[in-house]
């Protein structure tokens, strides 16, 4: 009963989002969007989804194999310092992009002056561009795959590669064979946040002039006042995210992927020499340098140069504001998410609480502003009541409660961050067979008990790579913050993408380096004790 309710308060802003559809009827601008630009919607996200989804599984999935089956030079570096883009945020990587390799920036200008070319004698790629736009994305989010699938690399027990071994597998079909089958569930859970948040995108794709869902929705609801349509075109969106889910669930049919060994070694890598050794370093370096190195420097460049002249004092609060919403956040979405995939878990879940469950987490592709008001219709009403009764029982007015702090900004985010949470536990649950729950119930064990001493132990790594991706995607989140942040409550987002949407890119470096600053310890920490965590529970 506690996880339906918990399912059903994460699901009221979409629900809020469908009343407008299926209580509204099409208007003149569903029909004008209709025949002149939803076929560019739909082709442009279909471009980005198929380019997102396989650029991220060959760079997570590549470099999460590297670094734990095979040891090289900085492969301990490599380890944790793969998921630092995901402290850098899309939009600020496509405004840091386009200053480096635009028509007057460093990279452009140095060829002319190095080669006395002029314009017309060399071709350069435009990165304002939908193939721009697919490699931004990819640099930013293969982390989702790669943390995700480095879980499960380091969680295949090394007796299972050793009998492959034994029957005569090398390496490559020890990969193949073995562990990328076994390791499914956290790969495809990885692709699929991917691909939402590349649907949910709209900073980088609006800079860059790619026509998708969300550019629409944010132009119907904003430049043609239209909420309806923009609702239309939300549950559009949220139709290419179901279909993302069910070819994923279809694929996948009745196969199970538990690891049921005893054998509980960490997989010992095997060190490569000469050439190899330097193409594995050069194969984790370039996704780091891309997604990373390179902007980041930039940013740090900018900052050092020129900068903003009101960083200081102002840049603590800042950075407070968004530790604040990001750690409350990450933490309520991890709970949530245990309740909710442990509910599913079970074998006396009925169909209406799996549906639930898939139902609180398709907020991930949702503009976080479309949720943002989804958040904001039912909380208003239910503030006003709460001041009516307050104020008819005491004779004071309490104010917005509700509102008026960060209360609805952490719901907000709550619903839209839940699935990175959701799918992380998902595929922690998923390793262990449900033969340990019938086992713990023959013991006595409630489920409650069963979840406290079976479960959670066996989570722990999921856990807290769940709660990492929360509090990443929190500190970058705009949009929300934007729309439900009370007054003077500024966030290193909001400051960034104010100045940087202004074209003032060498003010907003601070802030956006700030951003990055500020994600940087929990990720090297949180990173490096999920890899410590896994070795050591694999000591025999």
């Amino acid at each position: 009963m506690v996880s339906f309710l918990v399912g059903i308060l994460m699901a009221v802003p979409i629900l809020s989002v469908l009343a407008h559809v299926f209580m509204s009827g099409t208007g003149d601008t569903w029909h004008h969007l209709v025949d002149t630009v939803l076929g560019s919607y739909i082709w442009s996200t279909l471009v980005l989804c198929v380019g997102v989804g396989v650029g991220t599984a060959m760079l997570g999935v590549g470099s999460a194999w590297l670094v734990v089956r095979y040891d090289f030079p900085l492969r301990g570096t490599f380890e944790w310092a793969l998921v630092l883009p995901l402290a850098v945020p899309a939009y600020v990587m496509a405004y840091t992009y386009t200053d480096l390799l635009q028509f007057v920036g460093p990279v452009q200008t140095w060829l002319r002056d190095t080669f006395d070319w002029t314009r017309a004698d060399y071709w350069f790629p435009d990165v304002r561009s939908l193939g721009g736009a697919v490699v931004m994305f990819c640099l930013v989010l293969y982390p989702y795959v790669y943390m995700l699938t480095r879980t499960a690399f380091l969680e295949r027990a090394g007796g299972m590669l050793e009998v492959g071994r034994s029957l005569g597998l090398g390496p490559w079909a020890s990969f193949r064979r073995v562990s990328l089958p076994l390791a499914r569930p956290a790969i495809a859970a990885g692709v699929a946040l991917a691909l939402m948040e590349t649907l949910a995108d709209f900073g980088a794709v609006s800079y860059f002039g790619v026509q998708t869902f969300t550019t629409g929705i944010y132009r119907a609801w904003f430049s043609l006042g239209d909420r309806v349509a923009a609702a239309q075109l939300s549950v559009a969106l949220l139709g290419f995210v179901v279909l993302v889910l069910a070819l994923e669930r279809l694929s996948r049919g009745r196969a199970r992927f538990h690891d049921t060994t005893n054998r509980r070694a960490a997989p010992q890598g095997r060190r490569l020499h000469g050439m190899r050794a330097w193409l594995a370093v050069l194969a984790c370096l370039l996704p780091l340098a891309g997604g990373f190195l390179v902007p980041a420097g930039d940013l740090l460049y900018m900052a050092v140069t020129k900068g903003d002249a009101q960083f200081g004092t102002r840049f603590i609060e800042l950075a407070r504001n968004s530790v604040t919403v990001s750690g409350i956040t990450a933490v309520l979405a991890v709970m949530l998410a245990v309740v909710l995939g442990y509910a599913s878990r079970l074998k006396s879940a009925s169909w209406l609480m799996r549906g639930v469950h898939r139902m609180a987490g398709l907020g991930y592709a949702v503009p976080g502003t479309v949720i943002a008001v989804g958040v904001l219709i039912p909380m208003s009403r239910l503030d006003q009541w709460l001041i009516n009764a307050i104020t008819a029982a005491t004779g004071t007015n309490p104010g917005l409660l509700l509102t008026g702090g960060i209360i609805g900004l952490v719901y907000a985010c709550v619903v839209r961050f839940l699935t990175p949470a959701v799918q992380g536990i998902d595929a922690g649950l998923q390793k262990i067979t449900t033969h340990m729950d019938d086992a713990a119930r023959s013991l006595g064990l409630s489920p409650a008990r069963t979840l406290w001493r079976v479960h959670f132990p066996l989570l722990r790594g999921s856990l807290l790579t769940a709660a990492l991706l929360v509090f990443i995607d929190v500190m970058k989140e705009l949009p929300a913050t934007l729309v439900l942040r009370p007054f003077n409550f500024d966030t290193l987002a909001t400051q960034a993408y104010t100045l940087a949407s202004d074209e003032r890119l060498a003010e907003a470096s601070t802030s956006a380096l700030a951003i990055v600053v500020v994600g940087l310890l929990p990720l090297i920490v949180l990173s490096r004790q999920i890899a410590q965590g896994r070795r050591d529970s694999r000591q025999p």
